[in-house]
């Protein structure tokens, strides 16, 4: 039998898009003629290909997810991810400066799922460590969430649960 996470956490920076949102792009965010989402200079704004697709999938497969963001750019990265048709996606949304450990208090609280049955992915390595002190299975992220990104994290997870 294969353990499931009760819920899904990403981080927003070099996790699901590929800069710092308080440092890398200029907000307000909006949208141009043709709908791409670009900055208040007119730079179009990107994120990593296949995260639509892993979102919409995870969604689907009844995957409960969630935020988790340190980014001091709190208005921005809530713009992005309603420009970018994400809110849809995710039930939780921590995103303030600060431990990902108060996030991770917080969402357990909110969502009533212990941190052991909770999976997250970041780029960054002190978040993967404090949050694996904590109990939660957490994914370095390199280049971008991917399809094989979270496949092996789900194995991970369940090989981790048995």
């Amino acid at each position: 039998m294969c353990a499931k996470p009760k819920l899904i956490v990403f981080d927003l920076d070099y996790t699901l898009w590929p800069f710092w949102v308080d440092t890398h792009v200029d907000p307000p965010f909006r949208k141009d003629k043709t709908g791409k989402v670009i900055d208040g200079i007119g730079r179009k704004v990107k994120y990593y290909s296949e995260v639509p697709e892993v979102l919409e999938s995870l969604h689907k497969e009844g995957y409960e997810l969630g935020i988790a963001s340190r980014t001091g750019e709190i208005d921005g990265a809530n713009q992005l991810l309603e420009l970018f048709d994400w809110n849809k996606y995710f039930k939780y949304k921590q995103i303030y400066p600060g431990c990902k450990v108060t996030h991770f208090n917080q969402i357990k609280s909110d969502s009533g799922h212990s941190l052991s049955e909770m999976l997250f992915f970041d780029d960054e390595h002190r978040n993967i460590r404090d949050l694996e002190g904590i109990g939660v299975v957490s994914i370095l992220v390199n280049n971008g969430v991917t399809k094989n990104v979270i496949k092996e994290g789900l194995k991970m997870f369940s090989d981790r649960r048995k």
